[in-house]
């Protein structure tokens, strides 16, 4: 490890030791060590081409219009892609049930679907984009464990009370983030004296305009490649989120 490194680790810390409102946003980076692809890296979501959807834009396939347009093609993708179930989470998951524990920790704001973070034990999490582990019929709002859709023996899942279809509780290209995990996550940002952010292009709006909110203490970026958020960070951490969290 480079002494570069050595004095960013050594400054984490204390920021860390100095914070007591702590909220932590994170994106797809923090689950690619558990296996999981981000959307835009080289090895992302968005560059794994199958030929079997060769002719559809990542964001059309999991859109809201391809899932009532094309709703075969649609869970043909989200089955093929999205299944995480097997995935556990890893060291930057369980570093943030730590801080919770410690009670140093506000609450995770994720933009992932993944569910890593209540499998590793945090309980104050706000999903933005949704989760892929619960689904409910469109029709009649009955809701399903997430193994529904995934085990499901029909192309489309049926819902078994009323016999329309069953989507995945995932907030979709072409659709509204769910307004109270938007007003929970402006309340601990603006609560918080210290801000992570993690693993995130901060690409994707409305959910990337939440860090711009804090006006607390500390700012942290960590995160593999650069991003517009950099410049105002007191504290940039250019790494893996497991690799530094597991440090501290």
């Amino acid at each position: 490890m480079s002494t570069e490194t050595d004095d960013q680790i050594a400054r984490l810390k204390e920021i860390i030791a100095d914070s007591n409102k702590i909220v932590f946003f994170g994106g797809a980076g923090v689950s690619t060590e558990s296996g999981i692809p981000d959307f835009r890296s080289k090895d992302g979501l968005y560059n794994q081409h199958d030929v079997r959807f060769d002719d559809y834009s990542p964001e059309y396939l999991l859109s809201d219009n391809c899932l009532f347009d094309e709703p075969k093609v649609f869970f043909e993708y989200y089955r093929q892609k999205l299944d995480a179930r097997k995935c556990e989470p890893n060291p930057a998951h369980k570093k943030l049930v730590e801080w919770e524990k410690d009670g140093k920790l506000l609450g995770v704001i994720t933009q992932n679907i993944d569910g890593l973070h209540q499998k590793a034990g945090s309980k104050n999490v706000v999903e933005l984009h949704g989760t892929t582990q619960k689904c409910h019929c469109v029709a009649c709002g009955a809701e399903y464990d997430g193994d529904y859709i995934f085990e499901h023996e029909r192309a489309v899942p049926r819902c078994e009370k009323c016999n329309d279809m069953v989507r995945p509780d995932v907030v979709l290209y072409g659709e509204e983030l769910p307004e109270d995990a938007w007003m929970q996550a402006e309340k601990w940002i603006a609560e918080a004296d210290c801000l992570i952010v993690c693993g995130t292009s901060l690409a994707v709006y409305p959910a990337a305009a939440l860090p711009r909110r804090f006006d607390g203490k500390y700012i942290v970026v960590i995160n593999r490649d650069t991003t517009d958020f950099d410049n105002v960070a007191d504290l940039v951490i250019h790494d893996s989120a497991g690799k530094i969290l597991s440090q501290i």
